[in-house]
């Protein structure tokens, strides 16, 4: 009991990087360490007590995962084998059963539910802007007999800058679209290449004047072809159930094909092999966040 014990306080002291403050340690939680008989009680208890960092000046809250069976890399594992690869909840739960691992569908579908949005978010943070040369239009995408449509954003190497999910495709919806590419950009693009729409016309003249837009014919082909992956995926799983569910689901799918959508016949095997590092890296940092 005494060498997990120092074993998992010598983890959580490492935790403890300079320039944290840490205002909620008692003298109650060293004397629950010392009551509890397992190590992976300690390692609950340890993740309970790190839930919540508080930070000099600011409070942040980390994903928590007290109260799950399953450790975060399990749990982030089925999250990213959904969202990078067309692969249903059944599919996912057979993956993790050939590796020994028995869980349910139904898990694995809890699983993308809650910890999908925050994945989505320190991802997005982490990310960071993306290219100056932005390639817009919309799809239409059919939800429970209803038009719904998919405004999507790229940059000048395919990358999915953000996509949207509106009822319509007037000046109004173009010009929200605008807005939020703006805000989470950080700024106006250089370039902006479009369809022959007559709302990206309107959102242009009131939204974003000064840049240069383009809309010739062929000129948007690069946002026409980063559709396929989500027509795939509709297709997949039998449609959407609603508007708020494919939001959520393509924000997140756009932004890990961001991650490991290399280039493989663009670069040599040891750059692709390192680059993917990266990218496990990264994606392992959003999961510890």
């Amino acid at each position: 009991m005494g060498r997990f014990y120092l074993l998992h306080v010598a983890f959580f002291r490492s935790l403890l990087a300079p320039g944290l403050l840490f205002e909620h340690l008692d003298i109650r939680f060293n004397k629950l360490l010392h009551e509890l008989a397992h190590p992976r009680m300690i390692g609950e208890a340890l993740s309970i007590k790190l839930g919540f960092v508080t930070l000099r000046g600011m409070n942040t809250k980390s994903i928590s995962y007290q109260r799950h069976r399953f450790p975060s890399e399990i749990i982030s594992y089925a999250v990213w084998l959904y969202h990078r690869f067309c692969l249903s909840f059944r599919e996912v739960e057979e993956l993790l059963a050939e590796r020994g691992i028995i869980v349910t569908y139904e898990s694995v579908r809890q699983w993308c539910l809650k910890f999908g949005p925050s994945y989505a978010r320190q991802l997005k943070k982490r990310q960071g802007p993306l290219g100056d040369t932005w390639h817009l239009d919309e799809a239409v995408i059919t939800i429970q007999g209803e038009h719904q449509y998919l405004w999507r954003a790229v940059d000048q190497d395919g990358d999915t800058i953000d996509i949207l999910m509106q009822r319509r495709r007037n000046a109004q919806a173009a010009i929200r679209f605008f807005r939020r590419l703006i805000k989470g950009q950080g700024g106006e693009p250089r370039w902006l290449f479009t369809d022959k729409l007559k709302s990206y016309d309107v959102a242009h003249r009131e939204v974003m004047p000064t840049v240069e837009h383009i809309n010739a014919v062929n000129a948007n082909n690069r946002v026409e072809v980063s559709h396929q992956p989500t027509r795939q995926q509709e297709y997949h799983m039998r449609g959407f159930a609603s508007a708020q569910q494919a939001q959520r689901f393509l924000t997140l799918h756009g932004l890990t094909q961001n991650l490991f959508r290399l280039g493989r016949h663009l670069m040599q095997a040891v750059n692709y092999r390192l680059c993917r590092t990266q990218s496990f890296q990264a994606w392992k940092e959003a999961e510890c966040a």
